[in-house]
């Protein structure tokens, strides 16, 4: 490819062979459209199996995601109420709240759309899967968020999105485009697999490392610890302490905040803004491997919610969470996986059970230190530290080259298409 600027007309990359091929041509939407099928204006009868009726949070990939689906039609329905069907390399297209997300029809389903989904479908000047790229590229897609009408609920109409202005190219520099874009969506998916495959690993390891509920050795152990025996059930308190002491005044440590996505984390960094006000003497300050929760959560103490102090070496918290420390002879990394496998939840939820017959949600960090706790020696619980972080570093690793791939996609795609009046 090369750059091509003598223009607005024609994208900043272009392959060589279309390099003397000429501006791209302006065309009004509707001109571009062979039919839109739009039944929107009254909900469907449902039914419990049938034809998978898409809504709008089922969009946003090249292909609808079906998992997505909960709502069905039966045969009747199919045949009777809807005024129009879509079919195989329509788009599909939200008109309401996520405006212009897209997703191609394909073969092996038969999907219906009502409400706040219109079906696109292009004629013989344009290819489907082009279509389907020229829509989701940034700076055709702000042409419709542009147009919308409402704050709350954004909304589009169909009669003013047919009056945009859209530039395209010969067929044969479509299907050029096409085919980048789609190679590089399939390697995407291809990474994507793999890092689902790696975090579905990580979940069926961490089931069998711990022991299941009413045993006391994990399914699967590390050879050298076969013969070590039974882990030993102790109360949690017993290990761990609280933690409550309060911030000097005159220290000056970084505000934290307990983030379920992304761990223990600077306040400022999370919400973009100092949120905690100059009198933070109720403030409890912690150090590297402290754990916080948070007993006020109406989600309390499912995956993700107890958390390990490892970014920073101290903080302080509001007096909001509750704050403990385990003892020097255990590792604060393994009870970080301990908790994130899920091996405590049943006695915790049979403490929120008890609060909410006494009409106390809140888990208090006495209570929480009361459930017992099944402890393998230090190094058992080293290695299955390792074992797992070593897991968990792939799983970023993969993750990170996602992000990658997307990131370039994106890139590519603004430069592939032209921007014509953008800023």
């Amino acid at each position: 490819m090369t750059d091509e600027k003598s223009s607005p007309l024609v994208p900043t990359l272009r392959f060589p062979e279309f390099r003397e091929a000429g501006e791209w041509v302006e065309k009004k939407f509707r001109h571009l459209l062979k039919i839109v099928i739009d039944n929107r204006g009254k909900t469907p009868p449902l039914s419990n199996e049938g034809y998978p009726l898409i809504e709008v949070n089922a969009l946003g990939e090249n292909l609808i995601d079906y998992k997505k689906v909960s709502k069905y039609v039966d045969e009747d329905t199919y045949c009777d109420w809807f005024r129009g069907h879509v079919q195989v390399g329509d788009i599909l297209f939200s008109t309401v709240g996520n405006i212009a997300e897209c997703s191609i029809v394909c073969n092996e389903k038969q999907p219906v759309i009502a409400q706040n989904i219109v079906g696109l479908r292009f004629n013989e000047n344009i290819l489907s899967l082009f279509g389907f790229y020229l829509l989701t590229v940034f700076q055709n897609k702000n042409k419709f968020i542009k147009i919308t009408m409402g704050a709350v609920q954004p909304s589009l109409k169909v009669s003013q999105m047919i009056n945009l202005l859209f530039y395209i190219p010969s067929i044969s520099e479509q299907q050029k485009i096409a085919a980048c874009l789609s190679s590089l969506d399939e390697l995407i998916t291809a990474h994507s697999k793999k890092l689902d495959a790696l975090k579905k690993h990580k979940k069926g390891l961490m089931q069998q490392l711990f022991p299941a509920e009413g045993q006391t050795v994990p399914i699967l152990r590390f050879p050298e610890f076969s013969e070590a025996g039974e882990w030993v059930e102790k109360i949690l308190g017993e290990i761990a302490k609280p933690v409550t002491k309060k911030v000097d005044g005159t220290d000056k440590v970084t505000v934290l905040t307990l983030s379920a996505e992304y761990g223990i984390i600077s306040q400022g960094d999370y919400f973009g803004k100092k949120i905690a006000g100059e009198n933070v003497e109720r403030y409890i300050f912690i150090i590297k491997n402290d754990f916080v929760y948070n007993d006020r959560t109406t989600k309390l103490f499912t995956y993700g919610t107890i958390k390990r102090l490892s970014r920073y070496q101290s903080g302080m918290v509001s007096p909001i969470y509750k704050c403990f420390r385990f003892n020097e002879d255990e590792s604060p990394i393994f009870w970080e996986w301990y908790f994130e496998s899920g091996t405590h939840e049943s006695q915790l939820h049979s403490l929120i059970n008890e609060g909410a017959r006494t009409g106390r949600f809140n888990i208090s960090i006495q209570k929480f230190l009361s459930i017992s706790v099944l402890v393998p020696t230090l190094p058992e619980q080293q290695k299955i530290a390792a074992c797992l972080s070593s897991l968990d570093e792939l799983i970023t690793a993969q993750s990170q080259k996602l992000d990658a791939l997307k990131k370039h996609k994106k890139g590519l795609m603004q430069q592939l298409f032209p921007a014509v009046g953008e800023e």
